[in-house]
């Protein structure tokens, strides 16, 4: 009975991050803790809703046009250069300037050691790096 109460409340919380248009570690937790309660009880549920909202937070990647917006803007004559590997998921150091994207705010853009990077502005995490 417990496994189904457990179930049925993960249930309604995937739901309810869906119809809210929660963010992908929302989902992800919602998804890995419903899978982890069928397999493996409370503990399960516990442990798969960490190990999906980890797998959740993982980035979509950028709209076709924005890649290709990203891709036409000519490179700085002064390039930026960033010591630290630019990975996809992190976020860029806070002292690199990045400039939106016109047609869509949701993401922006840099170009750090001869590379574009699309980020997300707010947070300043890499999205994509265009080689």
């Amino acid at each position: 009975m417990y496994k189904i109460l457990l179930v049925s409340s993960a249930l309604a919380l995937s739901s309810l991050a869906t119809n809210a248009l929660a963010d992908g570690a929302v989902t992800g937790a919602a998804g890995g803790a419903i899978t982890g309660a069928i397999v493996g009880g409370p503990v399960g549920a516990a442990i798969g809703g960490v190990a999906g909202g980890v797998a959740g937070a993982v980035v979509d990647p950028p709209p076709r046009e924005v890649v290709t917006y990203v891709q036409q803007q000519p490179a700085p004559t002064t390039g930026v250069v960033v010591e630290q590997p630019i990975v996809v998921g992190k976020p860029l150091p806070a002292d690199v300037v990045v400039t939106p994207v016109p047609d869509n705010p949701k993401y922006a853009y840099t170009v750090i050691n001869n590379r574009h990077v699309i980020v997300e502005p707010r947070t300043h995490r890499v999205v994509q790096v265009i080689e």
